[in-house]
C-alpha cells in the first residue's frame, strides 16, 4: 500500500498578511522539496475535499461552528481581512482553506481505515491544534486532528486511538477537546513556558504531557519519549494513530527555542510507525501543524514522510 499526501490549492488562499510566519509559502516549500528530492514519486497525491460540518461537530461546539462560519463568510464577502486575536487573522480565502484542511484529515482517515493507503500525510493549512472546542486561536480555526480522531471513533467505530503531538507549542486545543475521553490517549512534547502557556498540568488522565525547557536538544527529547510516551502507548494499544506534526521545534525555527533536527523527526516517526505496525495495522494519519523556517520545515517534512513511505 502507498503513503498518500492530501492537500489542496485552496489551502494557500488563507493569507494572514505580509510577514506572518504561518504563510502560504510553507506549502510551496514542502512541495518544492518533495519534488526536488524525488520523494514525490513515492507518494499518491490526493486533493482534499471540503469537510462535512457534521464531522466538525464531533470535536467543536455548534456555537463555534456557526459563529466561525458566519464570520469567515462575512470576511469573504467583504474582501478584507479581520483579526480574531493578535496572532490569528481571517482573510477572504480562509473559510475555503479551513474546510479543505479539516476535509483532508477526515478523508485521509477514511482512506486509511478502508485500506486504500497504509498511512497519509496532510499537507494543509491553517493548522489546528490550538483550536479549542469553542474558540479559534493561535493560527488555528478548526482542530483538524481532533476532528479526524473523533471521526474514527464516532463514525468509523474504532475503540482506541492515539494522538501524538510533537509541535514546539502545547496542543491546548486538542487537549481541551479530548481530555477525559478514555478512547483517546494523547502524548505530547513541547517547550515549557511558551505559548499558549499550558500543558504543565494535564487536563485528564488520558494525557502524557512532556513540557521541556528551552534549548533542549534531540538526544534528551528521544530519551523522554522512550521513557514516558512509549510505555503508555504500548499499554494503550491504539487501533489508529493521529499525529499533530509540528516542525517548529527545529533548531533553525525562531518561534521556539528547542534543538531538534531532521534526524530527530525521523527517529520520532520511526517509533510511531513501529507502534502502529504492532497495534494499529500500520494506520497513521499525520497533519501539518507548525514549522516556520521554510527550508528546515521542508527538510523535516521530507524526513517524516520518507519514514511513513518506507523509502
Amino acid at each position: 500500500m502507498t503513503t498518500a499526501i492530501y492537500s489542496h490549492a485552496e489551502c494557500r488562499l488563507h493569507d494572514m498578511g505580509r510577514g506572518h510566519p504561518e504563510c502560504p509559502q510553507r506549502l510551496d516549500a514542502i512541495n518544492d522539496y518533495l519534488l526536488a528530492s524525488g520523494l514525490d514519486i513515492a507518494l499518491e497525491r490526493i486533493d482534499a475535499p471540503l469537510v462535512d460540518l457534521t464531522d466538525v461537530a464531533h470535536a467543536h461546539s455548534a456555537h463555534h461552528i456557526t459563529e466561525l462560519r458566519e464570520l469567515l463568510e462575512q470576511v469573504e464577502a467583504a474582501g478584507a481581512p479581520r483579526a480574531l486575536d493578535p496572532d490569528t487573522v481571517a482573510a477572504p480565502g480562509t473559510w475555503r482553506a479551513v474546510q479543505r484542511a479539516a476535509g483532508a484529515a477526515v478523508a485521509a482517515t477514511n482512506a486509511v481505515i478502508d485500506g486504500l493507503h497504509e498511512n497519509a500525510f496532510c499537507a494543509v493549512r491553517p493548522p489546528g491544534h490550538h483550536a479549542t472546542r469553542d474558540a479559534a486561536m493561535g493560527f488555528c480555526f478548526f482542530n483538524n486532528v481532533a476532528i479526524a480522531a473523533r471521526h474514527a471513533l464516532d463514525v468509523r467505530g474504532l475503540q482506541r486511538v492515539a494522538i501524538i503531538d510533537f509541535d514546539v507549542h502545547h496542543g491546548n486545543g486538542t487537549e481541551d477537546i479530548i481530555a477525559g475521553d478514555e478512547r483517546v490517549l494523547m502524548a505530547s512534547i513541547f517547550q515549557d513556558k511558551l505559548y499558549p502557556f499550558s500543558g504543565g498540568v494535564p487536563m485528564g488522565t488520558n494525557m502524557v504531557n512532556l513540557p521541556v525547557p528551552a534549548y533542549t536538544r534531540g538526544a534528551d527529547v528521544r530519551e523522554l519519549i522512550e521513557a514516558n510516551w512509549m510505555p503508555r502507548l504500548e499499554a494503550f494499544r491504539p487501533q489508529m494513530i493521529f499525529i499533530s506534526a509540528g516542525f517548529d521545534a527545529h533548531r533553525e525555527d525562531d518561534l521556539g527555542q528547542l534543538g531538534l533536527v531532521e534526524a530527530d523527526y525521523e527517529w520520532i516517526t520511526q517509533r510511531i510507525k513501529g507502534l502502529a505496525e504492532r497495534h494499529a495495522k500500520g494506520r497513521i494519519v499525520s497533519c501539518l501543524e507548525g514549522g516556520y523556517a521554510l527550508q528546515a520545515l521542508a527538510r523535516s517534512v521530507a524526513a517524516h514522510v520518507r519514514v511513513l513511505a518506507g523509502v
